[in-house]
C-alpha cells in the first residue's frame, strides 16, 4: 500500500508545495435548494451508482484531481448521503518543474481537492505514488521516445496506476466502488457492464481509458458521462466550490511546459543521437539532433527545404533516421497491434472479421474497420486509409452500428501504409 499523507501540509519543495504565486480563489456561497434541482434534473439522485440499498450503506472512494469534474463528482457523492472517502494521487514532485494555469498535477490541485473535501465534509486523503509513477509512467514515456514512439502518458496513468493501484487501494479500504470525474458512460447489460462514450461527444474521454478490464469496470463509476460540462459546472457553482471556475488542465502533468525532448534528455542522459533526415526515394536531406524531437505526421520544424511539402513518416530510432515525404505516404491501412484489451462479447480470439469503428487519435471520430484476429495476434484493417498513424499510440474499438460502445483497443506497433506509398 503507499505511503498515506492525511492533512499533511506542503512539503517545501515538493509535490504538495503550493507555489506562491497561485491563485486561491473563495468559495461561492453554496445554494442547496438550486443543487437538489439540479441533481434531480441530472439524475444523480438516491443510489444513482447501482450499489443497491441506500447511498448511506456504502463507502466509495472519489478520486480527486483537484479539478472541477472530480471535485463535482465527490461534493455530489457527499450530498447523495454516501460515504465518500476523497483520494488524491501525489504523481510528481513538481518543485523541479515550471508551474503554471493549465498544468495537471501541481501541488496547487492537491490543495484544492483538500479544500473542496474540508468544505463538504467529508475525508480526503494524498497517496504517495511518486516511485510507482516514475517507473510505470515517466520511464515508459522516454524509452518509447527513444524507440521511435509516440506514447500517451495519460493512458499509461490510467492503465497501470489509477486504475490498477489506486483501485485496489480502494477495495482494501472496504469500498464498494471507485468513482471518478472522467467523461465517459458505465451501463450494465443484463449482469455485465459496458463502457460507452460519453453524451458531450467533446469532451469524451473513451479513448484514454480502452484498456480498462471488465474487473476494473464492474467496480468503477462515471457519473459525469451523461452530462456535458456547463453542467457540471453549474453544479460547481451550485454546491460554492473553490473550484467551479477553474479551467481544465491541458498539459501533461511532468511536461508542464510541452518540451518532451528535454524531459526525455532528463531521464535517459546522452541516449538520444544525432542522425540523418532521409527523403522515402533516399535522398539525405539534412540532420537532426534525436528523433524524440519528431513525430510521425509532423510537417513544421523539420529543418530542411526542398520546394514540396514534407511529412514525418516513420521514424528509425535504430538507424538514428526521420523518414519524410510527401502527404499521401502518410495514408496507412492496416495496423498491427500489440497488448490488446477486450471488453466486447465473447473472447476476442471470436472477433476475427468484425466490423468495428476505430479511433487512431483521441480527436478523431471513429472510422470503418475490420479486426484480424489470427493465431495471437491482432491487426485492424482500415475501410479507407488514415494520415499521421504513429506507433506508440492507441487504437481504439468502437461498435460499429452507433460508435457508442467501447470494446477496447489496443497499442499500435507497426503500420502498412497503402499502395499509394
Amino acid at each position: 500500500m503507499p505511503t498515506l499523507i492525511s492533512n499533511a501540509p506542503a512539503r517545501a519543495g515538493g509535490a504538495c508545495a503550493i507555489p506562491p504565486s497561485a491563485a486561491k480563489p473563495a468559495p461561492g456561497t453554496p445554494d442547496p435548494a438550486r443543487v437538489d434541482a439540479l441533481m434531480a434534473e441530472y439524475g444523480l439522485t438516491g443510489d444513482f451508482l447501482g450499489l443497491g440499498g441506500n447511498p448511506s450503506d456504502h463507502r466509495v472512494v472519489a478520486a480527486m484531481s483537484g479539478g472541477v469534474d472530480s471535485s463535482v463528482v465527490a461534493a455530489v457523492l457527499h450530498r447523495a448521503g454516501y460515504q465518500v472517502v476523497g483520494m488524491t494521487l501525489q504523481l510528481y514532485d513538481h518543485g523541479e518543474a515550471i508551474h503554471r494555469k493549465g498544468a495537471c498535477c501541481a501541488g496547487q490541485d492537491i490543495h484544492d481537492a483538500r479544500r473542496v473535501a474540508e468544505a463538504m465534509g467529508f475525508p480526503h486523503y494524498v497517496l504517495d505514488y511518486e516511485t510507482r509513477f516514475r517507473e510505470a509512467v515517466m520511464e515508459d514515456f522516454a524509452d518509447s521516445y527513444l524507440a521511435g514512439s509516440t506514447p500517451i502518458p495519460c493512458v499509461r496513468c490510467n492503465q497501470s496506476v489509477k486504475f490498477a493501484d489506486l483501485l485496489a487501494t480502494s477495495r482494501q479500504l472496504g469500498a464498494d466502488a471507485m468513482v471518478t470525474g472522467h467523461y465517459i458512460r458505465r451501463a450494465v447489460r443484463g449482469n455485465r457492464a459496458e463502457l460507452r462514450r460519453a453524451k458531450d461527444r467533446g469532451k469524451d474521454q473513451s479513448y484514454f481509458l480502452f484498456a480498462t478490464t471488465q474487473d476494473q469496470l464492474d467496480f468503477l463509476r462515471f457519473p459525469l458521462g451523461h452530462l456535458d460540462k456547463e453542467q457540471t459546472r453549474a453544479l460547481a457553482a451550485a454546491l460554492g466550490l473553490v473550484v467551479a471556475n477553474k479551467p481544465d488542465s491541458q498539459d501533461i502533468c511532468f511536461v508542464p511546459e510541452g518540451d518532451y525532448a528535454a524531459v526525455v534528455e532528463k531521464l535517459r542522459p546522452g541516449a538520444s543521437r544525432p542522425g540523418e533526415i532521409v527523403h522515402l526515394d533516399g535522398r539525405v536531406l539534412g540532420r537532426h539532433d534525436g528523433v524524440i524531437r519528431y513525430t510521425v505526421g509532423q510537417r513544421r520544424g523539420l529543418g530542411v527545404a526542398t520546394g514540396e511539402p514534407l511529412y514525418v513518416i516513420r521514424l528509425d530510432a535504430e538507424a538514428a533516421q526521420v523518414v519524410v515525404g510527401p502527404r499521401e505516404a502518410l495514408e496507412v491501412r492496416r495496423i498491427a497491434l500489440k497488448d490488446v484489451n477486450w471488453i466486447g462479447d465473447g473472447d476476442l480470439s471470436e472477433a476475427d472479421g468484425m466490423a468495428v469503428g476505430v479511433k487512431v487519435r483521441s480527436t478523431r471520430p471513429p472510422k470503418p474497420a475490420a479486426l484480424e484476429v489470427r493465431d495471437g495476434a491482432v491487426f485492424v484493417v482500415l475501410a479507407e486509409g488514415e494520415e499521421g498513424v504513429a506507433p506508440g499510440q492507441a487504437c481504439v474499438f468502437y461498435s460499429l452500428d452507433d460508435d457508442d460502445r467501447v470494446l477496447g483497443g489496443g497499442w499500435i506497433g507497426a503500420t502498412d501504409v497503402s499502395a499509394a506509398a
